[in-house]
């Protein structure tokens, strides 16, 4: 066998960790207990060593087509054969809010016409692949286990069904078929840190868990308030979002993968399995848009908690990401033993860009804070405490150079994109001091705030250009100073801004996909060359549509629209020749894709 393309996989999960399920029916990538725990399915990174969950029609050809199950995270896979048409129904019951080893992967199997038999595969490998386990094989099912965690398969049937069929283990890895006719169901649960051995579970009861399943997603996503233009592809990103979330602290995974290369065959792969306080506060614009404010809340209470630990620490910069659980180790290794995707190597996992400076963080930070406040999320005066440490130390750190949006690793830069979020930490510290009478030095805060607005007007635009600039000693453009009219810093329509997108058009766009920067111009210490970031798309589109492009935009918006994946899915770049590269799903990409979306259904008058 040979890697399925990134983008053939759709994702279930269950609010605490997540799977990657091909379009054939192969689980090939599943982390567990929790998003950041080592891999116990990885053939996504490496075909022959990684390990996979297999269900699939055995000794015949097939044609395989898969969708959710309508406004849910219940995935079916539908395999059509000269025999027949058969199904694989994949989800994982949500979990709540406290965190647990116990997580269940239920696989339901259903011939629809004729007859098929399903082949099974299961070929766990602990650890990233470097823990041997230990197998028992049951008439009920097989216990796979090592000392750190185990995994137990129940079987699902009716009494007087046939059981696994022809059952073969082999170097720790398990086989078998099962035989269904029109109309019969079966099934697999794959269990971890189950209390007691296999067991058969009646269809009904698997039924009945799918139902439950169903009846969640659906009544969550009945909170959404948005009725505007492609709502289908807005919730799709919203559930995703939610997959994406760690139920126990509200911390944001930027993706449920790592080390998906940017570049097939290239170095830059890196592990998004954590919380960039960059992405989670991104989200909270696009959940609060769509109505989702506990989830809002949520993350609101995981970020006060490393703010509050800022304050009392060392008082030093933030960490630029962290884990789900607010840890912060996130030590960067290489897995020499894996291929990568494709031959993408080196495989990372953790993540040495943890500790870099980025300032941009803490104007991410606090606009989430205050677009929170807007929608009636208060500030407890514990937390404002918290909050007047970092505007301080921002106050007295803006103005020197730093690793920039990108987690470039080619030396610090006065970022053009940095001044400009500690532009807007300040100023919307002021605001929300303001309004509430909060303690605060202001005077300090409104100083630093106009130095830094000055500064970037006066450095961050070159006039030979004709355009707002990537850093102060380049003339390299950068995407991500889309931002800057989104954020109020300059007005949309404001003719230096025009200026300077209609620079990015000619120079960073191609065919409405956009670059964040060109590498070849601005070297970032990495080899290699990267798609069109796809984040950086949906921000032209809303960049587009405020500056009253509005045809242009909902035409950028639509293409960008085909570049999704058959179940509406997207990785975190988009390769020349239109495949999906990195990470994948990404979390910038679907909360732009709303941003976006919010954005031109405005522009275009709502409904």
């Amino acid at each position: 066998m040979t890697e399925t393309a990134i983008a053939d996989h759709g994702l279930v999960g269950d609010l605490q960790t997540a799977a990657l399920i091909t379009t054939d029916g192969s689980v090939d990538w599943f982390c567990c207990p929790r998003f950041d725990s080592p891999s116990v399915f990885a053939a996504l990174l490496d075909d022959e060593h990684g390990g996979r969950f297999q269900l699939r029609p055995a000794g015949t050809p097939y044609e395989a087509k898969q969708m959710y199950h309508p406004d849910t995270a219940a995935l079916i896979t539908r395999f059509f054969t000269p025999g027949g048409v058969g199904e694989v129904v994949d989800f994982m019951p949500a979990l709540g809010e406290q965190a647990t080893d116990n997580h269940r992967l239920v696989r339901l199997l259903r011939c629809v016409r004729g007859t098929m038999t399903f082949e099974l595969v299961l070929a766990p490998r602990f650890g990233y692949g470097r823990v041997p386990h230990r197998v028992d094989v049951t008439g009920e099912g097989v216990v796979f286990g090592t000392d750190a965690l185990s995994l137990t398969l129940h079987t699902v049937r009716e009494p007087g069904d046939e059981r696994l069929a022809h059952v073969q283990v082999h170097d720790g890895d398990v086989r078998g078929t099962v035989k269904l006719t029109a109309g019969q169901v079966r099934g697999l649960v794959l269990e971890s840190g189950a209390e007691g051995p296999p067991r058969e579970i009646r269809v009904g009861e698997v039924e009945q868990l799918f139902q439950d399943t169903v009846a969640h997603w659906r009544s969550w996503l009945a909170r959404s308030t948005y009725r505007g233009r492609w709502r289908e592809i807005v919730e799709r990103s919203a559930i995703t979002l939610k997959l994406m979330t760690y139920a126990p602290t509200g911390g944001l995974v930027a993706a449920p993968t790592m080390a998906l290369p940017e570049q097939v065959g290239g170095e830059r792969n890196w592990d998004y399995r954590y919380t960039w306080v960059r992405d989670a506060s991104f989200s909270v614009y696009a959940l609060l848009g769509l109505g989702f404010v506990e989830e809002a809340e949520k993350f609101g209470t995981w970020l006060g908690a490393r703010i509050r630990e800022h304050t009392v620490g060392n008082g030093g910069p933030l960490n630029i990401m962290y884990r789900i659980d607010g840890s912060a180790d996130l030590k960067e290794d290489v897995l020499e033993h894996w291929s990568g995707y494709r031959g993408s190597r080196p495989v990372r996992v953790g993540n040495g860009a943890a500790e870099q400076l980025q300032l941009d963080i803490y104007g991410e930070a606090l606009d989430s804070v205050f677009v929170a406040h807007r929608a009636g999320l208060t500030v407890p005066q514990r937390g404002w405490t918290a909050l007047t440490g970092v505007l301080d130390w921002v106050a007295d750190h803006w103005d020197q150079p730093e690793e920039g949006i990108w987690e470039t690793r080619g030396g610090r830069q006065p970022f053009t994109y940095g001044r400009l979020m500690c532009w807007v930490a300040l100023d919307r510290g002021i605001r929300l001091a303001e309004e509430h009478g909060r303690p605060a030095d202001l005077d300090r805060w409104r100083a630093a705030r106009d130095g830094i607005y000055t500064q970037v007007l006066e450095r961050g635009w070159n006039s030979t250009r004709q355009a707002f600039v990537q850093h102060y000693n380049t003339d390299v453009l950068d995407s991500s100073l889309l931002r800057m009219p989104m954020v109020g810093f300059i007005g949309p329509r404001d003719p230096q801004w025009l200026a300077t997108l209609d620079a990015m058009n000619s120079e960073l766009v191609t065919d409405s996909l956009v670059y964040r920067y060109d590498p070849s111009a601005s070297p970032d210490g990495l080899r290699g060359s990267e798609g069109t970031f796809s984040l950086c798309t949906f921000t032209y589109v809303d960049a587009l549509a405020r500056a009253g492009r509005v045809d242009q935009a909902r035409q950028a918006f639509e293409k960008m629209l085909t570049y999704a994946n058959h179940v509406g899915l997207y990785s975190e770049e988009i390769a020349l020749t239109g495949e999906q590269i990195g990470n994948f799903p990404q979390a910038f990409t679907h909360l732009a894709l709303i941003d976006a979306a919010l954005a031109l259904d405005r522009a275009l008058g709502g409904q």
